[in-house]
């Protein structure tokens, strides 16, 4: 049998392999430069738009967001940093903003509490109560609440996916992230996360039915397998329930590279970002 993703069965795996086939810093060379880069941009961005910074919606100290507005009463993404759900935070991912804003969208780039300090459980409520902040703000921010979507990279693609379900939230971009929480759950990853067997199905997208709003999902072409894999089986899993799917792979990207093309207004994903917000 052909293996579109390559070698993505990850239960055949021992765990050496295993912890391999999720390590996208050791497979990207040079990721520990790419991503200093974008935290260099993300503060010159933030240097440039310094009226709406470190918003709080929590009690927690990585509770924050940032706003990037250029449009009063305009749409809104919310963009949420990847990192395992154990590394890095959103000084790193207000540089992708560059490509919405040059079409109008205010970007609330947000944080939350990392593991093991956060459960998985506890990450994603906090997500959920960084967009009831963003809605109960939205008057005095001066953007739409009613045109809200979310974009998320790695962890922040699962993220994408979990907050869908938020009633405010229009539909989501989600962009190289994990779906089905078990590999996760069986590797290194797990030593902060802490994952038990419950707590990775109700917190695996490709478990549940999901909401019936549009949802894209993009992937490079040279990224990891299981990466790969786990994009096209949710693309699947929701064509099998009826709901508002697309799914593609870009080709050439891996899992850094991936996403110059929010970064820049002429990007693929900035384009699917800006095809949301056109139905709204």
């Amino acid at each position: 049998m052909s293996k579109p993703f390559g070698d993505s069965s990850w239960r055949a795996m021992s765990r050496a392999q295993l912890d391999a086939g999720l390590n996208n810093g050791v497979a990207v060379a040079g990721s520990a430069d790419i991503t200093a880069a974008w935290g260099q941009r993300s503060d010159a961005m933030k240097a440039k738009y310094p009226a709406h910074l470190d918003i709080a919606y929590g009690p927690r100290e990585r509770n924050r967001f940032d706003l990037i507005k250029v449009v009063e009463g305009g749409p809104v993404l919310l963009l949420i940093h990847g990192g395992y759900w154990q590394m890095r935070s959103k000084d790193f991912f207000t540089c992708f903003a560059a490509g919405p804003i040059a079409h109008g969208i205010n970007v609330a780039a947000i944080g939350y509490t990392l593991a093991p300090d956060a459960t998985l459980d506890e990450i994603v409520a906090e997500i959920h109560a960084g967009v009831d902040a963003l809605v109960a703000q939205a008057g005095s921010l001066g953007i739409d609440a009613d045109r809200l979507v979310v974009t998320g990279w790695s962890a922040g693609g699962h993220l994408t996916a979990s907050v869908l379900s938020h009633p405010k939230v229009k539909g989501g971009v989600a962009i190289s992230g994990i779906y089905d929480l078990e590999p996760i759950r069986a590797s290194y990853l797990n030593e902060k996360l802490k994952l038990d067997e419950a707590m990775s199905q109700r917190q695996s997208p490709l478990l549940q039915e999901g909401p019936n709003k549009p949802l894209a999902l993009v992937v490079g072409s040279a990224e990891l397998p299981i990466l790969r894999q786990q994009t096209a089986d949710l693309a699947v899993h929701r064509v099998q329930h009826g709901l508002p799917v697309s799914y593609e792979e870009i080709p050439g990207m891996d899992h850094f590279s991936i996403m110059a093309e929010l970064e820049k207004p002429e990007g693929r994903i900035t384009a699917l970002i800006r095809e949301l917000v056109a139905r709204m």
